[in-house]
């Protein structure tokens, strides 16, 4: 879930970042896939850092559970290494996908079929979230700016798209 949150998100903001860029290619002649393909590049990439992070550490900074568990179970540490380095790669591989799929889905949500980018599909909110129940003091901007409303109040800013119909052909 990280991953492809990750994902979206900088799919979003760098679609509304290098909106010129892209609205350049596509007046130039480039298909929708090929002004999507450095979004979803950088997308894909900035997604995948947590995973192969925790990839890169397994076993000698941190050890999962389940290595663990057969370790103290009394199996042989190499046989137990092995089991927790599949897993892994599973894992990694579910993420890879997850990642794949969300973040084409999303770039052409943003770049439609014409080709055109359609970046009123992309706003910038501000969130409270409330622990009282009192929506009352709530206020929130379309600029995207972090609005303070009280101590118990917890403030979050995220992107939001419109969803749209998308074809992939």
């Amino acid at each position: 879930m990280v991953g492809v949150a990750l994902g979206i998100d900088t799919v979003l903001a760098t679609a509304d970042l290098r909106r010129d860029s892209v609205e350049a290619m596509m007046c130039y002649g480039a298909s929708r896939w090929e002004a999507v393909l450095p979004i979803a590049v950088d997308a894909a990439r900035t997604a995948m850092l947590p995973t192969i992070t925790s990839l890169s550490i397994t076993g000698l900074i941190a050890i999962p559970g389940m290595m663990s568990g057969q370790i103290l179970g009394g199996a042989d540490v190499l046989d137990a290494a092995r089991y927790q380095q599949v897993i892994m790669f599973m894992i990694a591989a579910c993420v890879a996908l997850g990642v794949v799929f969300s973040v084409i889905y999303v770039a052409f949500a943003v770049i439609d079929s014409s080709p055109r980018l359609h970046t009123e599909n992309i706003r910038v909110e501000a969130r409270t979230g409330f622990s009282s129940g009192d929506k009352k003091n709530s206020r929130s901007s379309s600029q995207g700016s972090l609005i303070r409303s009280g101590s118990s109040k917890s403030m979050s800013r995220i992107k939001v798209w419109k969803p749209v119909n998308v074809q992939l052909a």
